[in-house]
């Protein structure tokens, strides 16, 4: 063997040795390599969860693990300022059904079908649609609609879904429900309508006692059906006053839909009850209370697993009324029955009349009936004194003159003009009630007492720059009208009082093209205002210049444990508007015209019918011409307040579209409020 073949057999084996020894480190480092670079990975999304997102994914396990369930309280009463109730809350037995967050259309089904055995509902607001879901929600009546339905392999679920509703339109006879299904199919519906884990109300009144044995009997086999108390709105002093508070969303109604977006975003279930209007609307917060709620925890399969109560729920905190519902209902009385009595009103659409407290603002009364031309029908309408305008006639001479006297066009010295016809040019002629013809003297006080129509027109036409001539033509600039204006407003007429109900109007003005017009608004012909203006106005009058804001919640109370009033949460103080800055001896001239109305020597004082009264009154009356369509009315309106030294109480009164045979109803009124107030909220040998 050769020399170089033996050296390469010597040194073969260790080749295959030194190979094989430098594959193994290449391999365990790969290896290493590639564990760290895993765990590099790992560590990295280890971060990314626990330290720049654990709070999200903790709050995310949260959310899936603990729901709140929520359930209605008791809403809030309202009581009158004696503590009698004049909206209470009536307790009845009710079937409720909380849905849990897991269930299945099937699930709610069998639910409804078990339930629908033992509870009967109303079916009258059933749907077509509501029926069809019924009809659908049973499997094996799906599977065979949709086998009628063509190339219904390629669609989705929910597009076999519509489908199979299309397909119910078109052939009614397959779905046919009887009485029975139909009672079921509307729990179905109920149920189905029902937000995850709020409880929501199967049949909240009418239950029977066979009804709540059975359906408590078998609660074990239907899951989220509940026995328990809802609660309705009752009246224990007549259902009257509930044109004046308001009422109230059932369960069946839901939230309104003018307003259901922004309730459902403060809290508010589709199906809660809720303040419809007035009183119950404008206190809604306050009479709602807080809802309980319950944290529900479930397990990875949904299934309530534990339910403990965070918060109990608060009853709604309660309302005490200005108002006296002894003497609201006297009032109510007075108006509704002086109305019906007095003569023609078959061009009338109604009466009001408020009592207020000219010093505090506070509402001891609103009157009110509405009656529609139509029907002739007549209803309760006390809030009709704060949304109905009307053209209320001389009561507002009282700020015609004050404006005068302001302006400096009289002063409380020198305010004699002559009341006699007044002429111009293209017009017919206009005059005060007792002198069509001649041209008498007559002061600022004496103009109230008998109601001179003349003097107030004499009044415009000086504050506009202008100064009459009989025949000739009017030479004002319309400025006058926002001069008129301004006045009023000082007194609250034509502008929003601020009471604290929804739905205040500020009246109306009319157009300012005409001006003529602006005498026609001199005398109160022309513009239109709310009884509730009137009062306030009054009042403002009565306490020597401040417009005070009328109010009728007095107070905000808890309930205490035995449901009684608990302790005060809020007290309305008396709030000045606005202060009408005149000198006593300008307040004397319209007080004591006002007080002349009543107690003057002049044969055509227009209050003659109440000077009998005690304490004595000072007060101012009107009569505006008005039509119904083409028939000429008259509104009879009336401001009065005593006693006339030391104003007490304010009544104003308007009956609008009445004969002139119903000329003294608004005199008979006010009379008869009067003499019941002293009797009921106060007594005449000690007010205060």
């Amino acid at each position: 063997m050769k020399f170089s073949t033996r050296i390469k057999n010597i040194f073969k084996p260790r080749n295959k040795e030194k190979a094989v020894q430098s594959e193994i480190p290449f391999r365990l480092n790969f290896l290493l390599w590639t564990v760290a670079i895993l765990s590099l990975i790992l560590a990295a999304r280890l971060f990314y969860l626990q330290v720049l997102n654990g709070d999200t994914y903790k709050a995310e396990v949260n959310r899936s693990d603990t729901t709140t369930e929520t359930n209605s309280v008791q809403r809030g009463m309202i009581y009158d300022s004696t503590g009698k109730v004049l909206v209470g809350n009536q307790a009845h037995q009710a079937v409720t059904y909380t849905k849990d967050s897991s269930a299945t259309t099937t699930d709610i089904y069998k639910t409804a079908k078990t339930l629908g055995k033992y509870l009967t509902v109303s079916t009258t607001k059933l749907t077509k649609r509501e029926q069809k879901d019924y009809f659908l929600a049973d499997t094996s009546n799906l599977k065979k609609i949709i086998k009628k339905i063509r190339g219904s392999a390629k669609l989705t679920d929910s597009e076999k879904y519509d489908k199979a509703i299309a397909y119910l339109g078109k052939h009614p006879s397959a779905y046919k429900l009887s009485a029975s299904q139909k009672n079921k199919a509307m729990i179905y519906a109920t149920m189905s309508g029902a937000y995850s884990l709020s409880t929501t109300y199967i049949k909240e009144t009418g239950v029977t006692s066979k009804e709540i044995a059975e359906v408590g009997e078998h609660l074990n086999e239907m899951s989220g059906v509940k026995v328990g108390t809802s609660w309705t709105r009752n009246y224990p002093s007549g259902k009257a006053i509930q044109s004046l508070t308001g009422t109230v969303s059932t369960q069946a109604t839901g939230l309104p839909s003018d307003e259901v977006n922004t309730l459902l975003s403060e809290g508010y279930s589709r199906n809660d009850s809720v303040g419809q209007s007035y009183l119950e609307k404008e206190y809604e917060s306050t009479l709602a209370g807080s809802k309980s709620q319950t944290e529900v925890s479930s397990s990875s399969s949904n299934q309530i697993t534990d339910a403990v109560t965070k918060y109990a729920g608060k009853k709604g905190d309660n309302l005490v009324l200005t108002l006296n519902a002894k003497f609201q209902k006297q009032v109510q009385k007075i108006v509704k029955d002086d109305y019906s009595n007095s003569g023609e009103i078959s061009n009338s659409t109604g009466s009001y009349a408020v009592v207020m407290n000219p010093n505090t603002g506070a509402i001891y009364a609103m009157g009110g009936v509405d009656r529609d031309i139509n029907t002739g029908k007549i209803t309760s309408d006390q809030i009709g004194s704060i949304n109905h305008p009307i053209v209320m006639g001389s009561v507002v001479k009282g700020a015609t003159v004050m404006g005068a006297l302001m302006d400096g066009v009289i002063t409380p010295s020198n305010n004699t003009l002559n009341d006699q016809p007044i002429k111009v040019a293209g017009t017919a002629s206009k005059s005060s009630w007792w002198n069509r013809t001649g041209s008498v003297p007559i002061t600022a006080a004496e103009a109230l007492e008998v109601s001179s129509n003349s003097y107030m027109m004499q009044l415009a036409m000086k504050e506009a720059g202008t100064t009459y001539v009989s025949g000739a033509s009017l030479n004002m600039p319309t400025s006058i009208f926002s001069k008129l204006r301004g006045y009023f407003n000082q007194f609250g007429l034509g502008v929003k009082t601020g009471i604290d109900l929804p739905g205040e109007s500020s009246g109306y003005t009319g157009p300012t093209n005409v001006l003529g017009k602006a005498l026609d608004l001199a005398y109160g012909n022309y513009d239109s205002y709310t009884v509730m203006q009137l009062a306030q106005y009054a009042s403002t009058i009565a306490n020597g210049g401040y417009r005070m804001k009328p109010y009728i919640v007095k107070q905000v109370r808890e309930s205490n444990k035995d449901g009684s009033l608990g302790k005060v949460e809020s007290t309305t103080q008396p709030t000045i508007l606005n202060t009408i800055n005149a000198t006593k001896a300008q307040w004397k001239v319209v007080r004591s015209g006002m007080n002349m109305v009543v107690h003057g020597t002049s044969a055509y004082k227009t209050g003659s019918q109440l000077t009998s009264l005690s304490p004595s009154v000072s007060a101012k009356t009107g009569t505006a011409e008005t039509f119904q369509g083409t028939t000429s009315t008259l509104t009879h309106s009336l401001i009065m307040f005593g006693p006339s030294s030391d104003p007490q109480v304010v009544i104003a009164v308007a009956v609008p579209g009445a004969s002139v045979s119903s000329s003294a109803v608004s005199l008979t009124m006010g009379k008869q409020i009067y003499k019941a107030y002293w009797k009921t909220v106060q007594s005449s040998s000690g007010y205060n």
